[in-house]
Order: structure tokens, then C-alpha cells, then sequence
């Protein structure tokens, strides 16, 4: 389990750094110094951030961190109650004000890795589950391409382009034959382009950023687009 503390105080974040450690001591700790270097580095699985910070505050920090990752537990600590509303928008789990007691921050900590309890047990049930596959014939050769693997598609020259973490896969076919296949997790923002909700890191009215690569947005799809993406959100519980 990987907790991460930033906060652009040095003495807080070695003081918050001891009151984890006390309660879960075989954890590994991450500490930044500023909301850029948590968003440069490696992203731990609960966060401790504070607000006011030198640069990025804590807000704008998590709303670029969900863009990034929907699922990161995020704990606000800080020494002021104004930005509380702010808070849930960023869908932190809980809103630390400073001075605050042990008792409370084991209170806040223990329901934060207890969540990410339940979601690791939860996913190791989703992945036994068996996995909606496309079968696919290119170049003589039979591949088997889970769903949840396509970050994007895209059509060219009569040939369909499966884009994965690993391959990308050719073959001659239809992209609206993908698009029904595929499901509701995936939508089709431009004639060209067949995106993966969960692999999308932000978006504008022209174009969605992938992890791996860019499609195109075609201005007459946008407001669906926005309506669908929310919608999948909410059906997962991200938001």
C-alpha cells in the first residue's frame, strides 16, 4: 500500500509521514513538496494533500489528479474549512482541518485503506470474471483482443486499427461493426475514431487525449459525448 503526503512544508509532511507510519508501518511512503511534483511522480494509492500550497494549490492539484486517475483516494488536510464544497468536486473522501486529533486521523486513515480494501478485493472479481473478447483474422493470423484492451480505434484506407498497450492490430472491416460490438464503455466521437472511456486522460471540444494517442472530436458530437462520458462515470462510481 502506497500513501502519499504532500504538502509544501517540510515539517508537516515529516510529521504527518510519523502519524502513518505509527498506524501502518509496513507501508510505502511517498512525499512531495509541491502539487507539480506529485503530478510529475509516481501516484501513490491514498493520498494526504494539503490545500494551500506554493504553486499548484491542493484543488487545482486534484482536479488535474482526475484527469489522471478517477479512483485515487484523496484526503484534503488543512488548516482553513472555505474550501470544503470545493472538495466534494474532486470527490475527496474526507476534509482533514489542522490541528487535528490522532484519534480522527486514524479515523479518516483506517475508512480511506479500508476502501481500498473493498475496491482491490472487488477487482480481483471483476478479473476472474470472464472478459468480452473480438476475434479478429489479419495476416493469416487468429487474435483474440479483449475489450477492456482497445484504448482506441480508428478506420483507414477500408482497414480497421485496433490501438492497444501493447499492438496495434489491422484489419479489414467496419468501424460501426466495432462500435456495436464493443459496448457502452466506448464511444464514437468522430467517424474515424472509436474511443475507450476508461483510457481517455482529458478532453475539449476538438479533440480527446488518450494514453496512447489522440482522436479527433467532431463538434456536433461533443454535448453526447460529454453526456455519455459522465454517464459511464457514474455507472462505475467515479463520480
Amino acid at each position: 500500500m502506497k500513501i502519499g503526503i504532500c504538502d509544501d512544508e517540510k515539517d508537516i509532511r515529516e510529521l504527518i509521514k510519523d502519524k502513518v507510519l505509527k498506524l501502518y508501518p509496513q507501508s510505502d511512503i511517498l512525499l512531495y513538496a509541491s502539487g507539480e511534483e506529485l503530478l510529475a511522480g509516481e501516484l501513490p494509492d491514498i493520498l494526504l494533500l494539503d490545500i494551500q500550497m506554493q504553486g499548484k494549490s491542493g484543488i487545482e492539484t486534484a482536479k488535474e489528479l482526475r484527469l489522471i486517475d478517477k479512483k485515487l483516494i484523496i484526503i484534503f488536510v488543512t488548516a482553513i474549512e472555505d474550501y470544503v464544497f470545493q472538495a466534494f468536486d474532486v470527490d475527496a473522501l474526507h476534509y482533514l482541518v489542522k490541528p487535528f486529533s490522532d484519534e480522527k486521523f486514524s479515523e479518516v486513515l483506517h475508512k480511506a485503506t479500508g476502501l481500498l480494501t473493498d475496491r482491490k478485493k472487488s477487482q480481483f472479481v471483476d478479473e476472474k470474471k470472464e472478459k468480452p473478447s473480438l476475434f479478429i483474422t489479419t495476416k493469416g493470423e487468429h487474435i483474440i483482443v479483449n475489450f477492456e484492451e482497445i484504448i482506441y480505434a480508428e478506420v483507414y484506407d477500408r482497414k480497421v486499427i485496433i490501438h492497444t498497450p501493447d499492438a496495434d492490430i489491422e484489419y479489414y472491416g467496419k468501424l460501426k461493426d466495432l462500435e456495436e460490438k464493443a459496448g457502452e464503455g466506448f464511444y464514437r466521437p468522430h467517424r474515424a475514431y472509436l474511443v475507450n472511456f476508461d483510457y481517455i486522460r482529458k478532453y475539449d471540444a476538438k479533440n480527446i487525449y488518450l494514453k496512447k494517442g489522440q482522436a479527433l472530436m467532431a463538434k456536433q458530437n461533443y454535448q453526447g459525448f460529454v453526456k455519455s462520458y459522465l454517464r459511464y462515470n457514474r455507472m462505475k462510481g467515479r463520480t
